[in-house]
């Protein structure tokens, strides 16, 4: 990417955060009853009505979410590509995966950007499982270089989850828990391109230009739970990898009635 494709998309990163900071906020501000959030109708709060906020206020800001944004809690929250049930209600102490990928407004650059988090409080198991993933996620972007294969970076991920003593994809390619997806994908005018983390692409590089995501996740769906954690990055035309946008990494969102 050129320099002007950078700013792109590291403004459509900043709708992107701004976006998902009004979510934390919204979550926030509301009463709970029995464990679960209930809106100022006294009907609980949704995913469905969170995600219409969501595309409502991505709309405002000039973005358009034409891949529509995974806001899944407990159980979904440990399939990591399920979007979340819509009916589903939004309760303390169960993770939420918040993964959101706009665009600009009538096609063209995304951006790609994932929290979890727990309302209220986090269980400790939830805890360990967050601070896991943070970990791995933190050792992982202090490693990257330039000129480096990506997917040495998805085998250091696949090392660093089983020495915790999860599966993952490098020991069983078919698990469905631990660590079950690669690392990060290209983002550009398509939300996944070049260069990729899968071990099966040894020519993906981190080249100078390359925009890509770094998204490690544990998954466990029939304990109720899963993590990710995922920020874009690129690397600059003087070879350092530097983050498009910050955004707090905080797991709970805390209820302020």
């Amino acid at each position: 990417k050129d320099p002007d494709e950078i700013n792109r998309i590291r403004k459509m990163g900043v709708i992107t955060t701004n976006v998902v900071g009004k979510v934390a906020d919204f979550l926030s501000n509301q009463r709970v009853e029995n464990h679960t959030l209930i809106g100022e109708n006294n009907l609980p709060i949704t995913i469905g009505l969170v995600k219409s906020k969501i595309n409502f206020w991505l709309a405002e800001a000039g973005a358009e979410n034409p891949d529509q944004t995974i806001f899944a809690i407990g159980r979904d929250a440990g399939i990591p590509h399920s979007q979340g049930n819509d009916s589903d209600v939004i309760q303390l102490g169960k993770t939420i995966v918040f993964d959101i990928f706009p665009c600009e407004n009538g096609g063209g650059y995304y951006y790609d950007f994932t929290r979890t988090w727990c309302v209220g409080y986090a269980p400790d198991d939830v805890q360990k499982l967050y601070d896991q993933v943070r970990s791995v996620y933190d050792t992982v972007v202090s490693e990257l270089t330039e000129n480096t294969p990506f997917k040495q970076y998805q085998l250091r991920t696949c090392e660093l989850f089983e020495a915790m003593g999860h599966p993952t994809v490098l020991s069983n390619t078919s698990t469905l828990e631990g660590y079950v997806h690669s690392l990060g994908h290209g983002l550009g005018l398509h939300v996944h391109e070049m260069p990729f983390s899968r071990l099966s692409d040894p020519e993906n590089y981190l080249l100078k230009g390359s925009v890509f995501t770094i998204e490690p996740g544990l998954y466990y769906p029939d304990r109720g739970m899963g993590v990710r954690l995922e920020d874009t990055y690129y690397v600059s035309g003087s070879g350092t990898i530097e983050k498009m946008v910050d955004f707090p990494m905080d797991l709970i969102i805390p209820i302020k009635q």
